[in-house]
C-alpha cells in the first residue's frame, strides 16, 4: 500500500530521530490487530460513539441522521485519495446539508503516520482538520521522500507550527500514548485492521471510497 519510509541520517536532527523511535517502541505501531469483521458488520453505534482516548472533533449537525467515523493513517494514499476526491463531495452534498456528521479517527500505521496526527492535534481543536487536509493534499511531498521528517517540518511550518514547537509536540509521550489508545481500541474492539476504514451508523465498509460509492451507501441509509 506505500513504500518504506526512509529516516534521517543518524547525525542531523537526533531530536527528531529519538522521537520518531520513541513513537515506535513496543513494536506498537504494527501488527497489533484485533480479530477482523466483514464488510457490512453492524458496530453497535454506543459502543463505536463511546468516549475515546482522544476526544472526537467532529464536523457537521449532531443531529444528522447519519454519522460516519473513519479511521485512516496520514501515510495511507488511499486515505489521501478520499480527501482529495470524495471528502469534497461528502461535505458539500451531505454535512453542510445537516444529512451527514464525520469523525475522523486515528489510525497510524507506522511511526511517520503518527507524528503527522500528533502534529494536528498540537495546532489545536480548531485548527486540526486543516493540518489534516494539508498533509493529505501534500502527502507525496513529505511522505514519500528521501527525507520525510525534514519535509514535514517545512510543511506544518506553512500552517503556523514553527521549528520550536514541531520538536515538542513530536516528544508529547502523553499525546503519543492516547493516539495509540484510540488506534488499538479500534483494532481490538472493531477489527479495523487496514486504512481507511468508515463505520456508517456503525456498518463497516474498507478501503477506496470514492463519491459513487459514498452515494450509493449514503442514500439508502438518508431514506430509512
Amino acid at each position: 500500500m506505500k513504500t518504506p519510509i526512509k529516516m534521517p541520517a543518524p547525525n542531523r536532527r537526533a531530536f527528531l530521530l529519538t522521537a520518531l523511535a520513541a513513537l515506535a517502541l513496543g513494536g506498537a505501531m504494527f501488527g497489533h490487530h484485533g480479530r477482523a469483521h466483514a464488510e457490512g458488520t453492524q458496530i453497535p453505534v454506543d459502543q463505536l460513539m463511546a468516549p475515546e482516548a482522544l476526544p472526537d472533533l467532529p464536523v457537521g449537525s449532531a443531529d444528522a441522521p447519519v454519522t460516519i467515523v473513519e479511521y485512516a493513517s496520514m501515510t495511507c494514499s488511499h486515505c489521501a485519495a478520499f480527501y482529495q476526491t470524495t471528502y469534497p463531495v461528502l461535505k458539500a452534498k451531505y454535512i453542510d446539508t445537516g444529512k451527514v456528521r464525520f469523525i475522523l479517527r486515528e489510525f497510524p500505521l507506522d511511526p511517520l503516520a503518527t507524528a503527522g496526527f500528533m502534529l494536528a492535534r498540537c495546532a489545536g481543536d480548531d485548527k486540526r482538520e486543516a493540518i489534516v487536509d494539508l498533509l493529505f493534499a501534500q502527502q507525496k511531498n513529505w511522505a514519500f521522500t528521501d527525507k520525510p521528517v525534514e519535509s514535514l517540518a517545512m510543511l506544518v511550518k506553512q500552517a503556523g507550527i514553527g521549528q520550536e514547537k514541531f520538536e515538542t509536540c513530536l516528544k508529547d509521550q502523553d499525546l503519543y500514548d492516547k493516539i495509540n489508545k484510540v488506534r488499538d481500541r479500534a483494532s481490538e474492539k472493531f477489527g479495523v485492521t487496514a486504512t481507511p476504514t468508515f463505520y456508517f451508523n456503525g456498518q463497516k465498509q474498507s478501503g477506496e471510497m470514492t463519491p459513487e460509492t459514498l452515494e450509493k451507501i449514503l442514500e439508502p441509509l438518508l431514506k430509512s
